[in-house]
């Protein structure tokens, strides 16, 4: 899965390690217009693939209905001969534990090339490899809405640092962008439209 700064850290670990990514995979949600988590443009997503080089997986589906529809489509990798996952988890168990359990009924295994390594080093190695990510989504109550468009860089990762959350967003409390860096053909085009609040959430919505 694509989009943000652990999991294209953790693709460019696993290639490093001899990996040959097939596809990226990306959820939906219901409309099949934005993926789930990040509402991201679809069209936006696409670009990101084909500036990384890899054609792109979608599946769409309702919360209730993710544990089904990711599967499904991971039926779908296997018929294409795709034996193993990539995942940018660093330590919260209960996200390894069902990409683990997910994936093994599949037929899948699963690698987490992050896992159980320091937020501050993960975080300075993305920044020191030329990667450049971009905050679209902040949890409210954690992070405002001025946080929507910062670059993930030196001075924004010290300011991370002091607000007492968890500098890598592995709990939600942001999300990431990920518009160029070594693995990609050229940056990211888009045009940066309003910001609006959707439940407990801000979001950068975004046009490619």
């Amino acid at each position: 899965m694509e989009r943000g700064k652990d999991s294209c850290l953790a693709l460019y670990h696993a290639m490093q390690q001899g990996g040959r990514p097939q596809c990226l995979f990306n959820m939906l949600a219901e409309d099949g217009q934005s993926s789930r988590s990040h509402g991201l443009p679809k069209g936006l997503l696409e670009q990101q693939a084909q500036h990384l080089g890899l054609p792109i997986l979608f599946n769409a589906a309702t919360w209730d209905q993710y544990e089904t529809k990711f599967q499904e489509t991971l039926r779908e990798c296997r018929s294409q001969g795709i034996d193993n996952g990539v995942f940018g988890d660093i330590d919260v168990e209960p996200h390894r534990e069902w990409c683990l359990r997910v994936c093994k009924a599949e037929g899948m295994g699963v690698f987490h090339p992050l896992w159980q390594r320091s937020r501050q080093e993960l975080l300075r190695e993305f920044i020191d490899l030329g990667f450049k990510a971009m905050i679209v989504v902040t949890q409210a109550d954690k992070l405002g809405p001025e946080w929507l468009g910062r670059t993930i860089d030196g001075p924004a990762m010290r300011e991370l640092a002091q607000t007492g959350i968890d500098i890598c967003g592995e709990l939600g409390e942001y999300h990431t962008l990920v518009t160029g860096g070594p693995l990609f053909k050229a940056e990211l085009t888009f045009t940066r439209k309003e910001v609006v609040r959707d439940g407990g959430y801000w979001f950068l919505q975004l046009a490619p």
